[in-house]
């Protein structure tokens, strides 16, 4: 293994660790996420009585479209958003300037390191809320459950990139909660997290299918209930992998933009 590379792989495991000495805030942070997904549940099991489907969704579709939105959602949540924002803000960034390392692959890493524990600590809760609902319509054959896979690991990384180039505005703020709030209502609408862009009038849903947000939920949903053909599934991974190494590259060029905008006071 590449030296280069075992500094990453420490700095994952570093992550995984400080999220278990903050377990507490983390799981509370993690719970408030489920108590939503257990109120949009209700919520659309009343929209769902005395209709069959809507918008070409079941109800049973709509049950595993709200627990991938949850999955996908709190697999890079406001604890690993927050260590990016407050790198910046507290000005502790200065410290990674100064390491041999990459900041924007570095905060990769430790964001893959906290996806590890959300990851599973999300499977518990899904699967405890997939024992009280019923007919929940999951991938059954291999080559689905292959491309649901795929196109899952590509939404983590895509939002990783929206998360990361949204965190480097804060070079140009005094805080972060405003940059994130708006970052969340935008990512969560037009991704299709609080309703599935086949709901959206055409022209809004014309226009979400063409930027990134969509990628992160509508893709992995669409596989995952059987909605796409392999063919087309294929293409939308593609899309997803596109867009991951175009904001890649946006992160890089606003990184060394951003690195200007340093101050440091009293020294």
């Amino acid at each position: 293994m590449a030296p280069a590379f075992k500094k990453y792989i420490t700095l994952a495991l570093c992550s995984m660790q400080n999220t278990l000495a903050y377990r507490l805030s983390f799981t509370l942070n993690f719970l408030s996420g489920f108590i939503g997904l257990i109120a949009m549940y209700f919520l659309w099991q009343a929209v769902y009585i005395g209709r069959d489907q809507l918008s070409g969704f079941t109800w049973e579709q709509m049950q595993a479209y709200l627990l991938v939105t949850f999955f996908v959602n709190s697999m890079l949540s406001y604890y690993s958003e927050s260590s990016i924002t407050n790198k910046i803000i507290d000005g502790s960034v200065m410290m990674d300037l100064l390491r041999p390392i990459q900041f924007q692959k570095a905060r990769l890493a430790e964001t893959l390191g906290s996806c590890v524990l959300e990851g599973l600590l999300s499977c518990i809760l899904i699967g405890l809320a997939a024992i009280f609902t019923f007919g929940i319509t999951l991938p059954h054959d291999v080559w689905t459950l292959t491309l649901f896979a795929l196109s899952l690991l590509s939404s983590i990384l895509l939002k990783f990139c929206i998360v990361y180039l949204s965190a480097l505005l804060c070079f140009w703020t005094t805080s972060g909660f405003g940059i994130y709030w708006a970052r969340v209502s935008i990512t969560n609408l037009l991704s299709g997290a609080l309703v599935p862009l086949a709901f959206f009038p055409g022209w809004l849903q014309s226009f979400a299918m063409v930027l990134p947000f969509q990628g992160i939920v509508n893709t992995p949903v669409m596989i995952g209930l059987g909605m796409r053909g392999s063919f087309e599934a294929l293409e939308l991974i593609a899309i997803q992998l596109g867009w991951i190494v175009l904001l890649w590259l946006l992160g890089k060029m606003l990184w060394s933009r951003a690195i200007r905008q340093i101050t440091i006071h009293g020294g």
